[in-house]
């Protein structure tokens, strides 16, 4: 049930608990110290009535002389209505007892204690009496103690607890109603950020997601939770901006052998040709299937790398045999192309070996892509106690700065700043190298400076 409740109202409803458990307390202690108050106060009374019947009593040597201590007993207690006492004398004869003294005598056990005082109490009726008694030796040593018995009527003290307790109670009830209202609006107060984060949120649209939520105006309390959900916007944003780039860039792509497929079956089907003809038409519609075929492989690769990429095993690879084996596979298309091909460096590491070997590809069939004739394409491998790294240089046109952080985009290109020719790849190449170092632990980046281009994979040594 009280996961129900909105925060408003626990808030409300916590405020209003504590305050009432406080001021609960609070009266507890305040009750406690003014009925031990009243004890103490009762019991220096009654004890300061007692030495005055002793300072009275002492003296007396006989019976005839404590007899006629009436009169100065009676005075000891004027003045006082609550209070009531009773001497009673050696013999068991009440010297003194003062009007309405319905008390019963001392149990003989206290009474046979000289020079004691006993703290009792007593009830008579609906009447509550805290009393003392005490022993007190007269002159004539041969005879027994006089026994003094005085009380006091608390009653008056329990009527004042009960009306402060019903004070009191009304109070706490008060305070609890106010402190409610009062934490009701400062909690309506406090969470006014947290309902403009709310309608903020809810102007957020896959049309408008460049609504961010405001962080100087919300409490310090919630900046990191607002930051948190601007920098989770920023990505939404970025991601479904490379999304519909993404569902775009693939229409375009496939659209273009598609159309040329199209085109040519239907040139193909309007007349009648000769056998040799239509083996050509086909030839053609074969390699633009083939190539979409590669591509629609890549883009599955793709989707399983956004999934996180398994590797299908691992195995120790020496980097400098598969850039031999690479250059030799390239080796014909440098010389035609008049492109010095070479590599330097040597290095180990573990991971898949088909799988680098694609990503190492992929970097050198891009860097022959783009360097003019008569340039030169150098493949590096560099080892440390920290990493391995293999980089690809190329020459060429500088990329722009610009251009640079979208490299290892899906179907980007740049080929205004390093364009040689039309470029036959399909945009997918350096993002299948960047997953593929990836799923090996490592980092894939990209420089451009002064006509020279280097793509580096560096991998951190396994522990």
């Amino acid at each position: 049930m009280i996961r129900q409740l909105s925060l408003t109202t626990r808030l409300t409803l916590l405020f209003a608990l504590v305050s009432s458990g406080v001021l609960l307390g609070l009266g507890w202690v305040i009750t406690t110290a003014v009925e031990k108050h009243f004890a103490d106060q009762d019991r220096r009374m009654l004890e300061g009535k007692i030495e005055l019947v002793r300072h009275v009593v002492a003296p007396a040597g006989s019976p005839e002389e404590l007899t006629a201590l009436a009169s100065s007993l009676r005075d000891a207690f004027v003045g006082h209505d609550t209070l009531v006492g009773q001497v009673v004398g050696p013999g068991g004869e009440v010297l003194f007892a003062t009007p309405g003294f319905s008390l019963p005598l001392p149990p003989p056990s206290i009474r046979a204690n000289a020079n004691s005082t006993t703290a009792l109490s007593w009830t008579d009726g609906d009447r509550e009496f805290m009393a003392l008694v005490a022993m007190v030796e007269t002159a004539n040593p041969r005879a027994p103690p006089v026994v003094v018995t005085v009380a006091t009527d608390t009653g008056h003290h329990d009527a004042f607890m009960a009306a402060f307790g019903k004070t009191l109670s009304l109070f706490v009830l008060g305070a609890a109603l106010i402190s409610g209202v009062l934490g009701w609006m400062v909690a309506r107060r406090g969470l006014a950020p947290l309902r403009e984060m709310r309608a903020r949120a809810a102007e957020v649209t896959a049309q408008r997601l460049d609504q961010r939520l405001p962080v100087s105006s919300v409490p310090v309390e919630m900046a990191d939770l607002t930051l948190a959900l601007n920098q989770m916007l920023e990505r939404l944003e970025d991601a479904f901006r490379r999304l519909s780039e993404f569902s775009s860039d693939l229409a375009h792509e496939l659209r273009t052998p598609i159309t040329n497929l199209m085109t040519e079956t239907q040139v193909a089907l309007s007349h009648t040709r000769s056998a040799d003809a239509y083996r050509e038409v086909l030839g053609s519609n074969a390699e633009e299937l083939e190539r979409l075929a590669h591509m629609i492989t890549d883009m599955l690769f793709l989707a399983k790398a956004d999934h996180g990429l398994m590797l299908p095993s691992r195995e120790p690879i020496v980097l400098e045999q598969e850039a031999k084996a690479l250059c030799d596979f390239y080796d014909a298309v440098a010389d035609e192309r008049n492109i010095t091909l070479r590599f330097v460096g040597s290095g180990k590491l573990e991971g898949d070996r088909l799988m680098l070997r694609r990503a190492i590809s992929n970097l050198l069939s891009n860097a022959l892509r783009h360097t003019p004739s008569g340039g030169q394409v150098a493949i590096a491998i560099f080892e440390d106690w920290r990493e391995t790294s293999l980089s690809v240089e190329n020459s060429g046109e500088t990329i722009e700065a610009t251009h640079l952080p979208h490299l290892f985009d899906r179907f980007f290109r740049a080929d205004k700043a390093r364009a040689h020719g039309e470029s036959d790849g399909s945009g997918l190449g350096l993002a299948i190298t960047k997953a593929i170092v990836a799923a090996h632990g490592g980092q894939v980046s990209a420089a451009s400076d002064a006509g020279t281009t280097r793509f580096t994979m560096a991998f951190p040594k396994s522990p």
